[in-house]
């Protein structure tokens, strides 16, 4: 008796081995656990369990089938718009009395025609166009001029020696200044060289200036220059 209180008191007295014991004492429930077992499976308990289960399994799969697939809903049907033709209407027919008028007419109105409107475009204002200046008038041709330095024509030498003769007749534009301004053949002395000596001798000589209205003004003279040689 005195034995079992000195066992027991023995951890209490050693408090290294108290340690240890809790250290292990999960390990020792743990292995104690596996030995139960161990017994148990040794004495058929799980033999008796596997024969509690039932032994097939039947598992049957449901296939889903897919859903119907809609059906192609028929189109709408077109409207065609209705032209409706004109109803012809009918002629009126003359009533008959049984005392006939003078004269009964019936005139028919012609169906007024829809007016169109007009496509044109709208008229533009165009101012008129300005007159032309009126061409200047030309300057009046005189006859008979006077000279305050007349023209001296230079012979061509070889007309002279030639003997050539003859008369060549100018349209000499006079100006505001009494000079040519303008000179045209009008009437050839048949030698080009007195024709060119003539024309040269016009436009080195100074005429009067022509007057009109009290003031100078520019017109037409016809000059005559003669080549003749003093035999």
């Amino acid at each position: 008796m005195n034995a079992l209180p000195m066992s027991l008191s023995a951890p209490s007295q050693n408090p290294q081995l108290a340690l240890q014991l809790r250290r292990y004492l999960p390990l020792i429930i743990v292995i104690a656990l596996h030995v139960g077992l161990f017994y148990a499976l040794r004495g058929g308990l799980v033999h008796q369990v596997a024969q509690t289960l039932p032994r097939e399994i039947i598992a049957s799969f449901v296939t889903l089938e897919p859903p119907p697939e809609p059906k192609p809903q028929p189109a709408p049907p077109k409207t065609v718009p209705v032209v409706k033709k004109p109803v012809a209407q009918p002629k009126p027919r003359p009533v008959i009395s049984e005392k006939p008028a003078e004269k009964a007419i019936t005139e028919e109105v012609p169906p007024e025609a829809p007016q169109q409107e007009s496509k044109e475009p709208p008229a533009v204002f165009t101012p008129p166009a300005p007159a032309a200046p009126a061409a200047p008038a030309l300057p009046k041709t005189i006859s008979g001029v006077s000279y305050i330095n007349a023209p001296r024509p230079v012979y061509p030498p070889l007309d002279a020696r030639m003997g050539n003769e003859g008369t060549v007749t100018l349209r000499v534009l006079i100006n505001e200044k009494g000079k040519a301004e303008r000179i045209e053949i009008q009437k050839s002395s048949g030698s080009l060289r007195m024709d060119d000596a003539a024309r040269d001798a016009v436009m080195r000589a100074l005429f009067k200036p022509y007057i009109e209205d009290g003031r100078p003004t520019p017109a037409f003279a016809i000059v005559p220059i003669n080549f003749t040689l003093n035999r």
